[in-house]
């Protein structure tokens, strides 16, 4: 299989996440459509935003927790994400949480969570939403 991953801009930058393909083709038969990595990676994003920690009132996408989407030809989905500290109550339950969602996308196949702490998340990686909800200007 071959894949081509554009690291997956901030947030905070108010672009929508890049999830790319190679378009050469492999044995598994021809890379994704563009238009279909388009869908998939915005019905990614929108199951993500339904996915909150439990102690804190925004979405993890919004809060910048989401470091990279990839979805290779196979439809097989992989997320890089963080948390907000290594000790974060809720380590062991949000990685399964993104899992659970990014699997609910119709046309996703087999989904793996990575957690990353490179580099560290800080509160500017927020979407401007994130920061009204949590009164943080």
């Amino acid at each position: 299989m071959s894949e081509d991953t554009r690291p997956l801009p901030s947030p905070a930058d108010d672009t929508a996440p890049v999830a790319a393909q190679d378009a050469a083709q492999t044995a598994a038969g021809p890379a994704l459509p563009q238009a279909e990595i388009e869908r998939l990676t915005e019905e990614i994003v929108q199951a993500l935003k339904t996915v909150y920690d439990p102690e804190i009132p925004a979405d993890i996408y919004e809060l910048g927790l989401i470091y990279r989407i990839d979805i290779a030809d196979d439809r097989s989905v992989a997320v890089d994400m963080t948390l907000t500290t290594p000790n974060c109550p809720s380590a062991q339950e949000l990685p399964l949480m993104v899992e659970y969602a990014v699997a609910t996308v119709p046309g996703v196949g087999p989904v793996n969570v990575s957690v990353v702490w490179d580099p560290p998340w800080d509160p500017s990686r927020m979407t401007d939403e994130a920061r009204l909800v949590l009164n943080m200007w």
